[in-house]
């Protein structure tokens, strides 16, 4: 697959707060000042819970429920038209969904250049036992045209190599994971970019929301594992890069350093591995498959 390179841009920045009259309009003033700041940007991405963080001192399931709604109400509606005004791919962080089963999601949303909803991920570990929401159980990529293919997670998804490693093998060129760290293990999660990037042979980059809502430190991982660009801890910064997706495809077909190529790693006549953890298994058959998706 023939690809063209895909500049992006992380918007490390404190959230907005739910409850604001003018929360949208403010966060669309927001969106069209950073998209005139880098207008090639093609790819524009906030943290989690942009949209309905709670401010120091509110009880955050009365925010929870006082934010959500269904993905297609009024909110998404504005999103939607918005993505479509700039011509561009919208993250815009994650939004408290009211599902059709009546229980609270922490979702991320993506919206394209003309203004359809292409992707919406639910956050699947919530960070319990601090996180009530519901959690998720599909894992979710979606195809940009003419860029490569983009996996979703959230925050504390990170922390669980299973999640990366099912969108690579979805076929996930780049991992954007939306976080909300205001703690010291935000170092823990910097070095869990690098190891799903490594692991995996994937592009990370992980967005968290600047202070008081996180610490910052939001960074963007090549498939081999080496930091391209890495924010500070302090107030709003943008991060901006071009990524080559198929620079994903390149190191899994020839190998990390030219050597290492986990995904093709069993001799054809080895059969299935057991995972007693899973009740499941590892084909080798179906593993490869995977991978080429």
């Amino acid at each position: 697959m023939t690809t063209i390179p895909l500049p992006i841009g992380l918007v490390q920045t404190a959230a907005r707060h739910h409850a604001a009259a003018d929360g949208l309009d403010a966060f669309a003033a927001d969106v069209r000042r950073v998209s005139e700041a880098h207008p090639d940007v093609r790819l524009l991405a906030y943290p989690e819970l942009h949209l309905c963080g709670h401010q120091p001192g509110e009880d955050p399931v009365t925010v929870m429920t006082a934010a959500a709604e269904p993905l297609d109400g009024p909110r998404g509606a504005r999103l939607a038209s918005l993505a479509r005004e700039l011509g561009l791919w919208l993250v815009p962080g994650t939004v408290y969904e009211e599902g059709a089963d009546g229980r609270i999601y922490n979702t991320a949303p993506v919206y394209s250049p003309s203004g359809e909803r292409v992707a919406a991920y639910r956050k699947i570990f919530p960070w319990r036992p601090f996180e009530t929401t519901a959690s998720g159980s599909s894992f979710v990529v979606f195809d940009m045209e003419d860029y490569g293919r983009v996996g979703l997670t959230i925050c504390y998804d990170a922390w669980f190599p299973e999640t990366t490693r099912h969108l690579a093998w979805q076929g996930a060129d780049l991992v954007l994971n939306l976080v909300r760290t205001p703690t010291v293990d935000r170092a823990q999660e910097v070095v869990l970019a690098q190891a799903n990037a490594i692991v995996n042979q994937v592009y990370m980059a992980s967005l968290n929301a600047a202070a008081p809502d996180g610490v910052g430190r939001s960074v963007v991982v090549d498939p081999e594992g080496h930091v391209r660009v890495e924010a500070g801890p302090g107030p709003e910064e943008v991060l901006t890069d071009v990524l080559d997706l198929a620079e994903a495809r390149r190191v899994r077909a020839q190998g990390t350093a030219g050597l290492t190529r986990v995904w093709d790693p069993f001799a054809d006549d080895q059969a299935p591995l057991e995972l007693p953890l899973y009740a499941g298994r590892i084909d080798p058959e179906r593993w490869r498959r995977g991978a080429r998706l």
